[in-house]
């Protein structure tokens, strides 16, 4: 594995590890949750990407990386899932641009949903590594 994939999957587990952590507090920050697992999954994707020879691609939007990645080779990564966290994301980091969430924030629920789907995500990319 290269040197750079090895900084991108320890940045992108530091992500998740912080979405980990913050869900544990007594009163979760979810929108911070929502943010730390969407960079989390980019990561990761960039990881994947870089490593197969194609360079860093400036772009947060999840569904973009991914779909270079299965012009590859499809990882079988739930599209419908990165779709969701791509809106919360965006939702959560500017309040009313999409109305998605009614007060802005996604529920404690929700990112539950979201740590664990980014702990999906990172085993499809590192068996696919």
């Amino acid at each position: 594995m290269k040197k750079q994939v090895e900084d991108w999957i320890q940045l992108a587990d530091k992500d998740l590890y912080a979405a980990e952590i913050i869900l544990k507090n007594e009163y979760p920050l979810t929108n911070i949750v929502a943010f730390h697992c969407q960079q989390a999954i980019e990561k990761y994707l960039k990881a994947f990407l870089i490593e197969k020879g194609i360079p860093v691609i400036k772009t947060h939007d999840l569904i973009t990386l991914n779909g270079v990645i299965k012009e590859m080779n499809d990882l079988g990564i739930d599209e419908k899932k990165l779709i969701i966290i791509n809106e919360v994301y965006i939702e959560s980091r500017y309040p009313g641009e999409l109305g998605l969430l009614p007060d802005g924030m996604p529920s404690e629920e929700q990112v539950k949903e979201f740590v664990a789907y980014a702990q999906e995500v990172k085993r499809i990319i590192m068996k696919g590594l």
